[in-house]
């Protein structure tokens, strides 16, 4: 004999302990706002705290997402650009997600910083000084830099290679990094 314990039902499961009971759609706090300099109308429609998708154009660039420089300056790295995919278009992660491309002899600045990233190689073939260790990284592969640990990303290839293309996923809030002289710096990269 069955009892109304065994009978199914159609209410949705409560959900996990510490979760809030659904409540409606959650307003957007960027809602309305004007997206900071867009530069077009692609820029413009993946502005704001809500869900969205980065077109990939096929030849490693999105829509809507400008090429940065690394950074300022150009003294601790050479050939490397950047695209801020997730973390600057009014979202609230607690993390930024970015594309990076080292070109043939090109390297990012040997630093350390507090925070820890990781790094996906997603094109060309790069390689990863991470505190003693030369690490190779290809398509696919995942490295994972602790903090306080110096690291560089270089691409070794001759001119005319495929650039060392990875993503990098990052804290949001995190501290500056600290530029590093010696072994890994410039010399070892050309």
């Amino acid at each position: 004999m069955r009892s109304a314990e065994d009978e199914p039902t159609s209410a949705a499961p409560a959900p996990p302990p510490g979760l809030p009971v659904d409540a409606g759609p959650i307003a957007d706090p960027m809602a309305g706002a004007a997206p900071p300099g867009a530069a077009s109308p692609e820029e413009a429609a993946i502005w704001g705290n809500r869900g969205k998708r980065l077109a990939h154009r096929g030849d490693w660039t999105w829509e809507g997402v400008p090429l940065e420089p690394y950074k300022p300056t150009t003294e601790t790295y050479r050939g490397v650009t950047r695209r801020e995919l997730v973390g600057k278009r009014g979202e609230s992660p607690r993390f930024h997600v970015r594309y990076f491309e080292v070109a043939p002899g090109g390297f990012t600045t040997y630093e350390r910083h507090h925070h820890e990233h990781v790094v996906i190689g997603q094109r060309g073939q790069g390689e990863a000084l991470v505190g003693e260790q030369v690490l190779p990284v290809g398509p696919g592969d995942v490295v994972y830099v602790a903090p306080l640990e110096p690291h560089q990303l270089r691409n070794r290839a001759p001119r005319g290679a495929e650039p060392f293309g990875f993503l990098c996923i990052v804290n949001a809030e995190r501290d500056r990094p600290e530029a590093l002289d010696g072994y890994g710096v410039c010399e070892v990269c050309v």
